[in-house]
């Protein structure tokens, strides 16, 4: 039986994303991500983990912070 709060992710893996993060203090080296892993909820939304060549660390993003690149 499927549980009706669990949500679709909105990205998939592989995919670029533009992430925008929404902390004040909190840089990104570049805009242009991509979607390494799709990871559960917070509690309210989901988290993906996303990576940009620019730097040699995972970043984890909330669902509300990434837009498809393909829309910017």
């Amino acid at each position: 039986m499927s549980n009706p709060r669990v949500s679709i992710p909105k990205f998939r893996v592989g995919q670029t994303v533009d992430f925008s993060p929404s902390l004040r203090g909190l840089a990104a080296s570049a805009r242009l991500y991509k979607v390494t892993r799709v990871l559960p909820t917070d509690g309210r939304e989901r988290q993906y983990r996303i990576k940009t060549i620019a730097e040699a660390f995972e970043r984890v993003a909330r669902e509300s912070e990434l837009l498809s690149a393909s829309a910017v």
